[in-house]
């Protein structure tokens, strides 16, 4: 072992020693994808499996209910590949980010945060604006599809640098054909939130779908702009002159 991997397995051995672990030996962990930032899924560490996920650089965490050790993908394939172990000002608290291999949820979801828990008091309609009114007319004052471009130029910047961890590198170094499957995953999935008729769900597959399109313009070097250009050429109006 190298002096610099000596100085690293020392400051890990240090932090663990300030975990905080509950009364019964577990930490809570949040799993959030470390490209779209996406919180995927919830669980639970103790001391083994958060030794096994530093060593394997992949999840593992406790399974409550069967008492056991539990390698996230082991049985489904879809792991998840860590890219960072953060925890949080209490030292009792872990946000895991990671690179996921296929969806974080049994059900087939992205995400296993799909389901919206309506609220119990809304904001009133025209009595005031929601956060999403709000910021939809902030949009409008300005460029409405100004993100659009920002993600555009972070997808080109990703490929050109590959970054480590990055998810949007893993689609460019595994090419063409892994960026169609999520396309068509992702359209696929949209389909079905339309046809549950669950917009919060509609919601999420739809900024997937987007995203996984624009991995696909850049993988074919086709700038956003032509496609914006066609939609105008489309459905321009007729001139009042």
């Amino acid at each position: 072992m190298s002096e610099a991997e000596q100085n690293a397995a020392l400051g890990q051995q240090e932090v663990l020693e300030g975990i905080r672990w509950n009364e019964a030996g577990l930490l809570p962990a949040v799993v959030q994808d470390a490209d779209s930032l996406e919180v995927l899924m919830f669980a639970y560490m103790n001391k083994e499996s958060l030794q096994l996920s530093l060593e394997s650089g992949q999840t593992w965490f406790w399974s409550r209910s069967r008492g056991e050790l539990w390698h996230k993908g082991g049985t489904s394939g879809n792991t998840q590949a860590i890219t960072s172990i953060h925890y949080d000002c209490d030292s009792d608290t872990l946000l895991v980010k990671v690179v996921p291999e296929g969806p974080a949820c049994h059900t087939g979801a992205t995400s296993c945060f799909f389901r919206e828990l309506p609220l119990s008091n809304p904001p009133a309609a025209g009595g005031g604006k929601g956060a999403s009114e709000s910021a939809a007319s902030s949009r409008e004052g300005s460029d409405r599809f100004a993100v659009l471009g920002e993600l555009e130029r972070v997808i080109a910047e990703r490929e050109a640098g590959r970054p480590e961890g990055a998810y949007t590198t893993y689609l460019f170094d595994k090419g063409v054909d892994k960026i169609l499957k999520k396309v068509g995953e992702e359209a696929s999935e949209t389909i079905i939130a339309a046809k549950n008729k669950d917009n919060a769900e509609l919601r999420l597959e739809v900024s997937d779908l987007i995203y996984h399109l624009l991995v696909l313009l850049q993988e074919r070097k086709l700038p956003l702009d032509e496609i914006m250009d066609e939609l105008s050429v489309r459905h321009e109006r007729p001139r009042r002159d």
